[in-house]
């Protein structure tokens, strides 16, 4: 069954590429094929075309997007290494000031400190892992973790939709843009999709930017429980194996592509290759985010969660724009 959702997925996939090459405005293909397949699956799922005993399946998105996020390694250089130590600055900055500015909006709008909580680290660090991990460590009721999920999610769809014009319109390198939607972008599925929906190179770095924006989650978790008063948490089987099953283990075989490329393993046919096989699974993946993406969910927490993930993310990506621009990569 779960190989079947995957068949979907690709062949939606590749419907979205051959939709995209069909779409052309100035001699230009505006629309990525990304975009397309996002838009597809979310079509289908809120037009009711999706049943009910599908949607468990396609949410196996997951394992051929971590699969393209590896292969991806193979593009790395020693040019995108080069920008890491300006690109931390820009992560721990946005983290710090992000996290306190939605902490603070969601209880003068009146949300529980848990709540507010597990918005500031799912925008600030890593969407609905960064969730799964802090909720058990603070003791989060389970309507708090799912508000705070479903929060994210639409704020990070929403996103996705508007950097990729927002760049165009500023006129970014895309370096900067990767640098930016990096640090901006809650979820690393969404994040990487961002990424390449504005260029090969700024995708590169949106992927290097948002992995290693994620090695900062277990740090923050247990800082953030330790804040609630719940240091027993941490030593809880539950926290453990949230931990450990939100763990970016991807990065690492990222890093072994990225190891393999830069000291000449690779081909440049074979690079070439992984890119593409790459970029193909993540498309995968984002037609998955498609069919996950129900805007009913909306109506089942209110405004005010939402008003504040909105919020966040705005300043969030407002404040890494500003040091982006800072320190002179545009």
């Amino acid at each position: 069954m779960v190989v079947a959702g995957w068949i979907v997925m690709a062949v939606v996939a590749y419907a979205s590429m051959w939709i995209s090459r069909q779409i052309v405005i100035r001699g230009t293909h505006p629309i990525e094929a990304m975009m397309v397949g996002i838009i597809l699956g979310a079509a289908a799922r809120n037009a009711g075309l999706v049943p009910k005993n599908w949607e468990a399946v396609l949410k196996k998105f997951e394992t051929p997007l971590l699969w393209g996020i590896v292969l991806l390694g193979a593009g790395f250089s020693l040019k995108l290494a080069s920008e890491l130590p300006l690109c931390l600055v820009v992560i721990i900055v946005t983290m710090v000031l992000g996290f306190f500015f939605i902490y603070v909006l969601g209880r003068k709008l009146g949300l529980s400190p848990k709540i507010s909580a597990l918005l500031s680290v799912g925008t600030t660090i890593c969407g609905g892992s960064a969730i799964a991990v802090t909720s058990p460590l603070i003791k989060a009721r389970e309507e708090e973790t799912s508000y705070s999920v479903s929060t994210i999610v639409i704020a990070a769809f929403v996103m996705l939709i508007v950097l990729p014009f927002m760049g165009q319109v500023l006129n970014l390198p895309e370096t900067a843009f990767g640098i930016w939607s990096g640090t901006s972008v809650h979820n690393t599925p969404q994040t990487i999709a961002t990424g390449y929906i504005y260029g090969d190179e700024s995708g590169q770095v949106a992927t290097m930017v948002k992995l290693s924006r994620n090695m900062f989650m277990i740090v923050v978790a247990v800082l953030v429980s330790v804040w609630f008063g719940a240091k027993e948490a941490t030593r809880s089987k539950l926290g453990w194996k949230a931990i450990l099953k939100a763990f970016p283990w991807v990065l690492f075989g990222y890093i072994a592509m990225a190891i393999c490329a830069v000291n000449g393993f690779f081909t440049p046919e074979g690079i070439s290759f992984f890119k593409k096989a790459g970029k193909f699974l993540i498309l995968m993946g984002m037609v998955g985010i498609g069919f996950g993406t129900n805007f009913k969910d909306i109506r089942k927490f209110g405004l005010r969660p939402l008003v504040t993930g909105i919020a966040g993310a705005v300043f969030v990506t407002t404040v890494s724009l500003l040091l982006v621009k800072a320190l002179n990569f545009f």
